[in-house]
């Protein structure tokens, strides 16, 4: 037995904490939906723009978009359905439904370029989109590479009440004319689809069971260039209810308001906010625009929540706010910070102003996504991401797959029914990274005598920008598509808003290039966070004999 297997992070468990969970409480997400509603009826599910929908809302409207999807569309158990919004009521709604259908959910991110929408669409063979019309310029310029049939617009506004909702709408389209237009035809309104949904009530949805699959979530993967994790019902059933058991030993079930500051197109912020203070009767308070610091103060103030739900550079946005400093934070029992590391100097600036610890912890798409987390029963360890969750293994091995002692560096791999089952249509990038039952993370880390983890560097070349995912080989492919560049590299450098930022080096196949050219043609190819910060020309890049680029080098030539 090596140490590991010991686990030896029980020690460190609460007597309170069971050291596994049941990852077969429900049969699916529909039917944890249903029971779940039917507990908490009344109370506050979810609210937004200062519009609350209830447990038996949330319920009553998904079963209706659930009926449209089946009844109307005629899609069946495994369709992939495309969802591209930032945090609104709809949200819930249509994710919940399309579950309750048996459809499997593609998650979109609204920053995306047409350019990488229709890398998503095409490989995920999406047959049905749920957009805000926001961005249906951009699903115009690349509707006929893919195999959507179905498109279901939304405005910003549709879940609101009668004179909100026209209100916003209008304001959204012509005052601040953040709607550009468009000419897609044969489509239909989000509020229409829930009409005809009312209409189709007694229609038959499949039989949806947990090995079924219920995301495609596209990341750049433990070994980069975009995929999608295969993600079932039981993976998310499973890592929701593993993030509840620590939480509960803190919050109360059916007592809480949570503030969903990331966007639930984020595994991260679904799993967590979306599943798991769900399933825990809380009322999520959904932010539509969190770099609207200002707002969110606002919404913080009336709402007066008891968690938040951040990322270390919103909480650093927030803090440099002298109305938010101002606050009273008697009532917050619980900081989260999820999506991205937490920097040392932003947690102690947090302490300081709110006297909350901000919990830090670990997560890839890969696992639904959280593995370990700082504990909640005592205060967090800082710089470590804490302890695995309940029913899960980690272990760390060294490059020829051996385990490594206590307190030694290697490559984190993690075993728990959280794992995906593999990535869509890729089995050699599946093969890279399964292994048996475990999965390899990509991160190098180590672990205390006492169960804790600390992330020491990545094996990967992962850039982390607020919270978002770069992959260095997208960029550089992306760059060295412009026929004025004849090479690109790629590396992420510490910056004190966005956690990390890109610096690309480029060498010209042109001399004529200019840094204002390859800026806007990157514009029109990656989304704004992708974006590098710095444009760096040079004569050549450093490589290897086998013509790779030579990150460490280019790093160098920053120093």
């Amino acid at each position: 037995m090596n140490a590991y297997e010991s686990r030896p992070w029980l020690k460190s468990y609460s007597p309170e904490l069971s050291p596994t969970i049941d990852p077969v409480e429900y049969g699916s997400i529909g039917e944890l939906i249903h029971e779940v509603c039917h507990k908490y009826a009344d109370r506050p599910a979810f609210s937004n723009l200062g519009t609350v929908l209830s447990f038996r809302q949330i319920d009553a409207l998904s079963d209706r978009f659930a009926a449209f999807l089946v009844g109307e569309l005629g899609l069946a158990k495994g369709d992939r359905i495309v969802l591209q919004m930032p945090n609104l009521l709809q949200y819930p709604v249509a994710v919940f439904g399309a579950l309750k259908a048996g459809l499997v959910v593609v998650n979109a991110n609204p920053l995306y370029t047409a350019h990488e929408m229709k890398k998503v669409f095409v490989d995920s063979g999406a047959v049905a989109i749920v957009v805000l019309q926001n961005f249906a310029d951009k699903l115009e310029k690349i509707l006929g590479e893919t195999s959507i049939e179905h498109i279901v617009l939304t405005d910003v506004g549709d879940l609101l009440p009668p004179a909100k909702r026209i209100l916003t709408n209008f304001v959204v389209k012509h005052v601040q004319k953040i709607v550009p237009k468009h000419g897609l035809t044969g489509t239909i309104g989000f509020r229409e689809a829930l009409e005809k949904g009312a209409k189709h009530a007694s229609v038959s949805l499949p039989e949806v069971t947990r090995g079924d699959t219920a995301l495609l979530q596209y990341t750049g993967g433990t070994t980069g260039g975009t995929k999608a994790a295969i993600v079932t019902h039981l993976n998310l059933m499973s890592n929701q209810a593993q993030m509840l058991a620590p939480m509960r030993l803190r919050l109360d079930e059916g007592a809480e308001t949570v503030i969903a500051a990331l966007p639930m197109y984020h595994i991260f912020c679904l799993t967590v906010n979306c599943l798991a203070f769900f399933n825990f009767g809380a009322h999520n308070v959904l932010i539509t625009n969190p770099r609207d610091t200002a707002g969110l103060t606002k919404t913080i103030a009336t709402t007066k929540p008891s968690v938040l739900i951040l990322v270390s550079t919103l909480a650093a946005s927030l803090l440099d706010r002298d109305d938010f400093k101002a606050l009273d934070f008697s009532g917050v029992k619980l900081t989260v910070a999820g999506g991205m590391a937490l920097r040392g100097s932003t947690a102690a600036a947090w302490k300081d102003a709110t006297g909350n610890d901000v919990l830090e912890g670990y997560g890839l798409t890969e696992a639904s996504p959280v593995v370990a987390v700082n504990p909640t029963w005592m205060p967090p360890r800082v710089g470590t991401i804490g302890l695995p969750l309940p029913s899960t293994d980690i272990e760390m091995r060294d490059d020829d797959g051996n385990v490594v002692p206590l307190g030694e560096a290697g490559e984190m791999c993690v075993r728990g029914p959280q794992v995906m089952s593999g990535y869509w249509n890729q089995p050699e990038a599946t093969a890279d990274v399964l292994k048996g039952e475990w999965l390899l993370t990509g991160d190098i880390a180590s672990m205390s005598d006492d169960g804790y983890i600390t992330i020491v560097d990545r094996k990967k070349d992962l850039i982390v920008v607020s919270g978002f995912n770069v992959y260095p080989s997208e960029v550089e492919e992306v760059a060295m598509a412009y026929p004025k560049v004849k090479d690109a590299g790629v590396i992420g450098v510490p910056d004190e808003h966005s956690g990390e930022a890109v610096v690309l080096f480029v060498v010209k196949a042109d001399d004529s290039l200019t840094e204002d050219e390859l800026r806007s043609y990157l514009k029109g190819e990656l989304a704004g966070y992708k974006r590098p910060k710095r444009i760096l020309f040079r004569a050549d890049l450093p490589k290897s004999n086998v013509g790779k680029v030579l990150r460490r080098e280019l790093r160098e030539l920053l120093d």
